[in-house]
């Protein structure tokens, strides 16, 4: 009798999973991943980590899911850049729009920080709730740069480095000790833009006047009792009480991710079905396979892996058209290249290709994109940076000085002009000069073809400067502003899709592939990711923006951009 009481309850309660109410949560306090992992060590450190994709798509289907009563979501310290946020604010206004509750539960919005992003993304919610303890670090936008010039002075290290156009200000921090009136317009101008972004958001959201929004981020940051009498915030609760309100008796919780795999019929493609190919590259840009070194420094995007995706998608029957996906600060000019090149093919193919823009996507990471029929962003989203650097330091002095004696034995007259132990020559300056006009020319020119603008046009918009997405649309340079969704749905309109016509990502390999070797560069197999043992580990970021090959390279944003 035991046992068949135990059958049936359980029978019950797997009933009321299906049947009864659903409250979905999103823990974001680690953040999100943008993609499907890159490479095994990728698929290890980001196992528990919810992709945005899923996120997205469960919260397409809870819209119309008359079981989902509810989403809340747990807004942390995680890293988050805007424009993964306003993707998210989008997907939870479309909710709310829905009839479905929507909750925003933080227990700070910054301890003794800086909260503004978190907060922006926690006000889109009908309800925030934040824990007595919590503050609302409400204080506005900041871009620092750092200069170390006079630094590598008393080092003696100097610094040869040549950028096209004067917003390309990369090597800044090592040649100047200030920002130049460049310099300082691009990036004020940025600080501005998403400031005007944020403004308009948290006070159509929290129904506040901009004007009133304005004077409260001059006022913060805010002790979480100021936050509820200012109107930040809805109330002061802990995790538990927000719980108590917000699900009913008898409901279910799901985490969104789970549900967007579990919770309902899904869209698979049958055999002959007409699909959308997703294609995903993220982080700086050079040649090879995508992946990451274990020693750190994050995930790479790989010519050869990008290339051969869109390759595959362009060459199935069965792909209609084509979203790329992009969240890059850019890299190698030669790798950014291969890849533009594969989008043109695409097109010809007669693919229509759509770029969603990341949070980043500037330099190498514009060169990839701007070939697409259709370049969508977010307003956040950093782009642009259509100019050349290149250069490097001169570290022979201060290798004399701690007694490090460097010689070298040449056969040709430039064979050491990469050395780092004695500066460029006349005569190689100049070549330097050819290679970075030469790489700007090419920029520029494909710029104004695919955008369909005059050259000095597009040299005015170029010239290394960054715009925000918002600003990227209204000069050409963007086409619409969106997500991945609104991507996704544009390429199903595009190639005359249904609505819900299935997207599959490429490249596309079954478990067999990605055992077997490679028969030839052909071979889908033979673009597989990898784990990348780079020398600079950790140090990748630094090495970037010094212009070293790990990760470095001439079609690089300059500095640390995500704005969170």
């Amino acid at each position: 009798m035991d046992a068949t009481r135990t059958i049936v309850e359980t029978v019950g309660r797997m009933r009321q999973r299906r049947t009864g109410p659903l409250v979905l949560e999103l823990d974001l306090t680690e953040g999100l991943t943008e993609g499907p992992p890159a490479d095994p060590l990728g698929a290890l450190l980001t196992m528990r980590k919810p992709r945005l994709a899923d996120v997205l798509a469960g919260l397409r289907r809870a819209r119309k899911d008359p079981r989902v009563k509810a989403l809340i979501v747990k807004i942390g310290g995680g890293p988050l850049g805007l424009g993964m946020v306003q993707e998210l604010r989008g997907a939870v206004v479309k909710l709310r729009a829905a009839g479905k509750l929507t909750v925003a539960y933080a227990e700070t919005f910054g301890e003794f920080g800086t909260g503004t992003v978190p907060y922006y993304l926690g006000s889109a919610f009908e309800r925030v709730y934040l824990q007595p303890s919590g503050d609302v670090g409400l204080t506005g936008i900041a871009l620092e740069q750092r200069f170390v010039k006079d630094a590598l002075a008393k080092l003696s290290v100097e610094y040869q480095v040549g950028q096209r156009h004067e917003y390309k200000t990369a090597a800044n921090m090592y040649t100047q000790d200030h920002m130049t009136d460049a310099h300082r317009e691009s990036a004020s101008r940025i600080a501005e833009s998403v400031t005007e972004q944020i403004v308009a958001g948290i006070a159509e959201s929290r129904r506040l006047e901009p004007v009133r929004v304005r004077e409260l981020i001059d006022e913060g940051p805010f002790i979480g009792a100021e936050a509820l009498e200012a109107g930040l915030i809805d109330g002061l609760k802990y995790r538990d009480e927000v719980y108590a309100e917000v699900v009913p008796e008898g409901a279910h919780l799901q985490y969104v991710a789970r549900y967007a795999k579990l919770g309902g019929p899904r869209k698979l493609p049958h055999p002959g079905e007409d699909v959308v190919a997703l294609v995903q590259g993220e982080g700086p840009i050079r040649m090879g396979r995508s992946g990451r070194s274990p020693l750190g420094g994050g995930s790479a995007m790989g010519s050869d892996t990008i290339a051969a995706a869109l390759r595959s998608a362009r060459r199935d029957d069965k792909v209609r058209a084509i979203v790329f996906r992009v969240d890059s600060p850019g890299g190698s000019y030669v790798a950014s290249d291969t890849i533009w090149r594969e989008v043109v093919l695409a097109r010809k193919a007669g693919k229509s290709v759509i770029v969603s823009m990341g949070d980043v996507a500037a330099s190498g990471g514009y060169f990839v994109s701007m070939a697409a029929d259709v370049i969508m962003a977010q307003p956040g989203t950093l782009t642009g940076s259509i100019g050349v650097f290149g250069g490097k330091p001169v570290l022979g002095e201060l290798l004399n000085r701690v007694g490090v004696v460097s010689e070298t034995i040449t056969e040709g007259a430039n064979a050491g002009m990469f050395s780092l132990t004695r500066g460029f020559s006349e005569a190689q300056w100049g070549r330097v000069n050819a290679w970075l006009d030469r790489i700007y020319d090419d920029f520029v020119g494909k710029v104004a073809e695919g955008r369909n603008l005059g050259r000095e046009r597009a040299h005015e918009l170029a010239r290394g400067r960054v715009w925000t997405g918002a600003d990227a649309r209204e000069n050409g340079l963007v086409d619409e502003l969106g997500g991945l969704e609104d991507a996704l749905t544009l390429a199903r309109k595009r190639a005359g899709l249904p609505v819900d016509a299935p997207v599959r990502s490429y490249p596309r390999l079954n478990p067999l592939e990605r055992l077997r070797p490679a028969e030839s560069s052909e071979d889908k197999a033979a673009a597989l990711t990898r784990i990348r043992l780079e020398a600079w580990g950790p140090m990748s970021a630094l090495a970037a923006e010094l212009g070293l090959p790990a990760f470095g390279g001439p079609l690089i944003l300059p500095g640390q951009w995500t704005i969170r």
